[in-house]
């Protein structure tokens, strides 16, 4: 079967590997296509350490049944069915202890993170029976690949607590600052504005139902209370860098909250004043739950039109190196890019 391989830092090389087989409680899927994510690209790079070379990289992945190992029930999961994954792995022993809370288990395991795990830039990948989840048939298969960044964009939303009639600041309009929208979305909310300086993607997610704001023209605490009518209730960092942790702080109200998902930088300097004189509240998200991930396959199931505004460009494995450096360089599209192993990819 083809994979991508990590050969070395800016280097993709596809390569023929033998097929895995799926071992007891396990399953194959047959890779549909599989979403470049921002840790991606900067584990291309070497910048974030979380990738090293010689790895098979890739978590945003839909596919297919293609086999199934031993005590896994084939009427709960029939061969050839649609078919996604969740890549936090929880060891069975912890299950119980974290369940709902999955993301906090200490033997966890990120697929796709995990350097000596074959992940899903590939024709083929095993995982656990219990982290597949089966898709809406309906639903054009390569759309599930947009299920996991939607699970981080939801987790975050939830951490954040927005009742429907808040006002909410997203900072950053990359691919989670885009399915933020969407989460704020299914939770309800109708006041969203959105910070991107990159114009592009100030149009996609202008389509999405927000309203956009350039940071470039102003700052973005009156720019978002121009449009708000006020400050934010809460103000979700898609970004992580100190500027942007700056502006959320200073565009939400006196005692209002902010999530910090953006993970641009190891390290913060923050206005300490702003949180504690001005009694903010700020806190981290990290992936999901398991029942997070489940809700986004359910929503996107049931949202596929207004889902593929996401997908900026679909490529075949072949030209997934020129992507990934474009995407290094900072001139990626604005969205999402899909690499597709499994069938002809759309025109996007």
């Amino acid at each position: 079967m083809r994979a991508l391989v990590l050969t070395d830092y800016h280097h993709l090389e596809l390569v023929e590997i033998d097929r895995p087989e799926p071992g007891p409680g396990e399953i194959l899927l047959r890779i549909c296509a599989t979403g470049i994510c921002g840790s991606d690209f900067h584990g291309f790079t070497g910048d974030n350490g979380r990738r090293h070379p010689g790895q098979i990289m890739g978590h945003e992945s839909s596919g297919t049944i293609a086999a199934l190992g031993a005590d896994v029930d084939p009427e709960a999961f029939p061969l050839n069915a649609p078919a996604t994954f969740n890549p936090v792995v929880v060891p069975p022993e912890q299950t119980r202890e974290y369940s709902g809370r999955e993301q906090h288990a200490p033997g966890k395991q990120v697929i796709g993170v995990a350097a000596d795990v074959q992940s899903s830039f590939a024709d083929y990948v095993v995982v656990p029976a219990r982290n597949v989840v089966l898709l809406d048939p309906s639903m054009p298969l390569h759309l599930g690949a947009l299920i996991e960044p939607l699970a981080v964009a939801l987790h975050a939303v939830r951490l954040g607590a927005p009742d429907p009639e808040e006002k909410v600041l997203v900072i950053g309009g990359g691919p989670i600052g885009q399915s933020l929208v969407l989460a704020l979305r299914m939770s309800g909310v109708r006041r969203i504005v959105l910070s991107e300086m990159d114009e592009a993607r100030r149009t996609l997610v202008s389509e999405l139902g927000a309203h956009v704001i350039d940071p470039s023209s102003g700052d973005v605490d009156g720019l978002a209370a121009q449009a708000l009518d006020g400050p934010a209730d809460l103000a979700i960092d898609a970004v992580g860098i100190s500027p942007t942790m700056d502006d959320a702080l200073r565009a939400t109200t006196l005692g209002g909250r902010v999530v910090l998902v953006g993970m641009g930088s190891p390290r913060l300097d923050l206005p300490a004043f702003a949180i504690s004189t001005e009694e903010r509240s700020v806190r981290g998200s990290f992936t999901y739950s398991a029942q997070d991930f489940t809700d986004a396959a359910t929503w996107i199931g049931g949202n596929a039109d207004l889902a593929s505004t996401l997908v900026s460009r679909s490529v075949q494995p072949e030209q997934a190196q020129a992507s990934f450096s474009a995407l290094a360089e900072g001139s990626g599209p604005a969205g999402k890019i899909l690499v597709h192993f499994d069938q002809e990819a759309p025109s996007a």
